[in-house]
């Protein structure tokens, strides 16, 4: 301590000096909210098994519902042309581009499991509770490092019915004939809103779960404008 050393009249300037310190007039360093946030976000976080099954669910509803954007706009492009055969081709969101960009970066592997009613049965990997027409999803881990989602995938909109709906009303006959040429082995066609057509199925593994658990979780700093006083 320096004070002591001092005289007496100089001790008491510096007190006095001190005091008129007023907490307005102390600068404090540009974005240490954000650097606060920034330390936070990379601290070692302990990630629970529940969090990890809900972090699948957030990458499994991400991506699906990433590709079936991807889907819809490709589809009402192809069909504005004019060529339902060449729009059928298109149905394969699971092997777009930036489906599969999105899918390495987060370590899925996805599929879509076509659901056929038919003797010969659905899928083994589809069960039934995973057909029913609302938004239950299939959340699992099969094994300490790989997680599985499953959800139906459910004819909702006009867009789908005009491919796979009834033929002579939502497509002609000569359509429905070329689609189920297509696909043989599957009910292509006549099928009604609300029908469940497959699944979405994917395989995660863990470190790209954990990384997607971690950035849903991370503290996003958001810079807060002082008002205006004068």
């Amino acid at each position: 301590m320096l004070l002591p050393s001092l005289e007496p009249k100089h001790a008491l300037a510096a007190l006095l000096a001190l005091a008129a310190c007023r907490p307005d007039q102390i600068k404090h360093l540009p974005g240490t909210k954000q650097i606060a946030e920034e330390t936070a976000n990379w601290e070692v976080k302990r990630i629970m098994p529940s969090d990890l099954l809900h972090a699948t669910r957030w990458a499994g509803d991400s991506l699906t519902a990433y590709a079936d954007t991807l889907l819809r706009r490709t589809l009402a492009r192809e069909l504005a042309k004019g060529g339902l055969a060449k729009a059928a081709s298109f149905c394969r969101p699971q092997s777009y581009p930036a489906t599969d960009s999105m899918a390495r970066k987060w370590h899925i592997r996805p599929r879509r499991a076509e659901w056929q009613p038919a003797a010969t049965g659905a899928t083994a990997a589809i069960t039934a509770a995973g057909l029913q027409p609302d938004t239950v999803r299939l959340i699992g881990r099969p094994a300490a490092d790989t997680f599985y989602y499953q959800r139906p995938i459910v004819l909702r909109n006009t867009l789908c019915l005009r491919c796979h709906g009834q033929p002579g009303r939502d497509l002609t006959t000569t359509e429905a004939k070329l689609l189920q040429a297509q696909h043989p082995t599957l009910r292509a066609v006549g099928r009604q809103r609300g029908q469940v057509l497959g699944a979405w199925q994917l395989t995660l593994e863990r470190d790209g779960v954990a990384e997607f658990y971690t950035m849903k979780t991370r503290k996003k700093w958001k810079e807060h404008k002082m008002p205006k006083l004068f």
